[in-house]
């Protein structure tokens, strides 16, 4: 078991490698594929041996090996964070029930993780992988949900929303919603349902609305502040997916 929970350690840490080339270059428009990985400082091509997951972060103290550039912390924190998440979903029981439910635990996370931080710097979720997303969650809904249900869950979670940017760019005159975040709710009902879906609407624009309150009582920001919602989106539904215990003894 040690071994093989090292060797769970190990692939979490280079699918976390992985998403940290997705945030970066899939925003720009960059091939994900290739070329090889660079310092975004000198531009020079990163050798295999400089690019272990945390390994080689720790090595080189956080800096590019030639030019000494700062690697941001960010980096090394995405590898750890996927590398222990895959650990702890990897189930005790090898039953193939759980086997599936870890596969679709670790997929959807490393997904989350990619919005998450795509949205935080570029304001944007993009098309592809909200539609990833979506065909997951349709493929493991439809394991044990009805069609209707998540037909349901899929209308509201982007027709709601929707609504909702709609009358306030009426009252407003501005968008208030975008786009990304409204396919990734419509995304999310498909698993969630129509109730579930509600609940993640609901609960991530009143954690948005405290977040945003908190910063302008601070003056680091103004109302007139664009923010990116994807975050909170993705925080509420990872509760209620990954720890739907919890979440059903808190939201009944």
């Amino acid at each position: 078991m040690t071994l093989l929970y090292l060797f769970l350690f190990l692939f979490g840490a280079i699918i976390g490698s992985f998403l940290n080339l997705l945030i970066y270059r899939l925003p720009r428009g960059k091939n994900i594929v290739s070329p090889r990985s660079s310092c975004p400082h000198c531009s020079r091509i990163v050798e295999w041996y400089c690019n272990i997951p945390v390994l080689s972060y720790l090595t080189l103290r956080g800096k590019c090996r030639h030019c000494e550039g700062k690697i941001p912390l960010r980096y090394v924190g995405i590898e750890l964070f996927s590398a222990l998440a895959t650990v702890y979903f990897f189930p005790v029981e090898l039953l193939p029930g759980e086997l599936l439910s870890f596969l679709f635990r670790t997929i959807v996370l490393y997904t989350f993780i990619a919005i998450f931080f795509i949205d935080i710097d570029f304001k944007i979720i993009p098309n592809i992988l909200n539609l990833y997303l979506g065909t997951v969650l349709l493929l493991f809904a439809s394991l044990h949900t009805y069609f209707a249900e998540m037909a349901l869950g899929f209308i509201l979670g982007g027709g709601f929303p929707l609504l909702i940017t709609w009358i306030f760019y009426l009252l407003r005159g501005e968008i208030g919603l975008g786009g990304g975040d409204i396919k990734l709710f419509a995304a999310l009902g498909i698993y969630l349902g129509p109730l579930g879906i509600i609940k993640t609407i609901l609960l991530s624009g009143f954690f948005g609305s405290i977040f945003v309150l908190f910063f302008i009582m601070l003056k680091k920001m103004d109302k007139k502040t664009k923010i990116p919602f994807g975050p909170f989106i993705v925080l509420v539904a990872s509760w209620q997916i990954f720890f739907p215990d919890s979440y059903a003894r808190l939201m009944p």
